[in-house]
């Protein structure tokens, strides 16, 4: 959310910003809904006013002014409530076109209407020859009992696994390597929670956008897709001291997303599945675009020098306008490879925000002028088990066996190869 100051002095800026991201939003009915937002908002306090000095007169009053006293009460009374009804309706309208806002993209964000015109800006790895045509991470993994499907559609249902053996034994040293990994770079390590309550996922502009792809309880509360989410709902209406910041926080927790509009992509496998495990980089900062753009490209790093680590080739994409959503302010995708696709598919996406999310959830800290809004990021760290995937397609042996990426050997009790 920006500030409506903001966007009425900058209406052809939020224009620009609209056309860019490919948004259909018109500027000019939103400054029209808070004009009459504002002489409505007037009009209501001047008539509650009023009502409190008529009744301030009243115990004073003879009885034949308090009877007109308490005519001219009722009336404006009677006309006060209409109007708080009113604006009680324009509220609603004001707020549902705040929320449609969209954020300034930054300059460096190239044009585009979607993926397909997402920019590489960055490539890594060598690609790995294979003397034989490689298997995809299903065959592979159910040759060597590390995943049972067909129990997990039993026990889930569609996009349902089980993690077995080596399988549960891999991603734990994924988990454990990458705690050890980014635990090295300044994070306070979290595990959030995954149910969130509603208005939190309005906040970081999950909703109502993704709601097809949320899973609800019956108490419309909200499985969350990421550890964002509550790790922003964790300062919600605090006022952060200057000297405390940047808060630097990796947090683990399960994640849930229904993959609305996905049903015929991935439909077998572990790369598009409905419950997963992530580490996610977080990260608060003062109002700085400068301060917010280092940290972006900092948290980004930190996952593609984990790739590295891995040994995983991986290219980095710098999303156009058309496929950037509303919220943010720039995105890179960073994809790793995968053998049996010929293909990159997205492993982690960073993105940082400015204040549009922490309008949202009032979080502001104080430099000892004003009380001001930080600014938020985010990067994925780790997640499982789609790097698993890729893990066992980008080191698996000819005789199916695959080989144990060293580093997470010591995760692995010593073991350099599952067979």
């Amino acid at each position: 959310m920006l500030d409506i100051k903001f966007i009425r002095e900058n209406k052809d800026l939020i224009k620009e910003a609209a056309r860019k991201k490919h948004i259909n939003f018109d500027v000019d009915a939103l400054v029209s809904v808070d004009d009459k937002r504002k002489a409505l908002l007037t009009s209501v306090e001047a008539k509650k006013a009023a009502q409190n000095e008529v009744s301030t007169k009243i115990p004073t009053a003879s009885e034949t002014e308090r009877q007109e006293l308490i005519a001219k009460m009722q009336e404006v009374k009677a006309e006060f409530q209409k109007e708080d009804e009113e604006l009680k309706e324009v509220m609603k309208e004001w707020h549902a076109m705040m929320l449609q806002v969209p954020n300034i993209p930054d300059m460096s964000v190239p044009e585009g209407a979607g993926e397909e015109e997402n920019k590489v800006v960055a490539e890594w790895g060598t690609k790995p020859a294979f003397t034989f045509t490689p298997k995809n991470h299903i065959d592979l993994m159910l040759g060597l009992d590390m995943v049972d499907f067909e129990r997990g559609t039993k026990a889930h249902g569609f996009r349902g696994y089980f993690l077995k053996g080596a399988g549960a034994e891999l991603s734990w040293a994924i988990w454990n390597y990458g705690r050890e990994f980014f635990g090295k770079r300044n994070f306070t390590p979290f595990i959030a929670p995954a149910v969130v309550k509603k208005e939190f996922f309005y906040g970081t502009g999950h909703l109502p956008k993704d709601a097809d792809d949320l899973f609800r309880t019956q108490d419309e509360d909200y499985l969350s897709g990421t550890a964002e989410v509550p790790m922003m709902a964790y300062h919600a209406d605090e006022i952060l001291k200057e000297a405390d910041l940047p808060k630097r926080y990796f947090a683990f927790s399960p994640c849930y997303r229904r993959e609305a509009g996905s049903h015929s992509k991935d439909t077998k496998g572990l790369i598009r599945v409905h419950e997963f495990y992530k580490l996610e980089q977080v990260i608060l900062c003062k109002a700085d675009h400068a301060e917010s753009d280092k940290f972006f490209e900092e948290v980004n790093r930190n996952y593609e020098e984990f790739i590295e680590s891995l040994n995983i080739p991986y290219h980095r994409l710098l999303i156009c306008g058309g496929d950037l959503g509303a919220s943010k302010v720039k995105q890179y995708d960073t994809e790793i490879w995968f053998p049996s696709q010929d293909a990159f598919r997205e492993g982690s996406s960073a993105s940082y925000f400015h204040d549009y999310q922490t309008r949202r959830f009032n979080i502001r800290y104080d430099d000892g002028e004003k009380k001001r809004y930080v600014h938020s990021l985010n990067c994925t760290a780790v997640a499982t088990p789609r790097i698993l995937a890729a893990i066992v397609e980008n080191y698996q042996n000819e005789d199916g066996t695959i080989t144990i990426p060293e580093v997470l050997r010591p995760y692995m009790g010593g073991k350099d190869k599952i067979c």
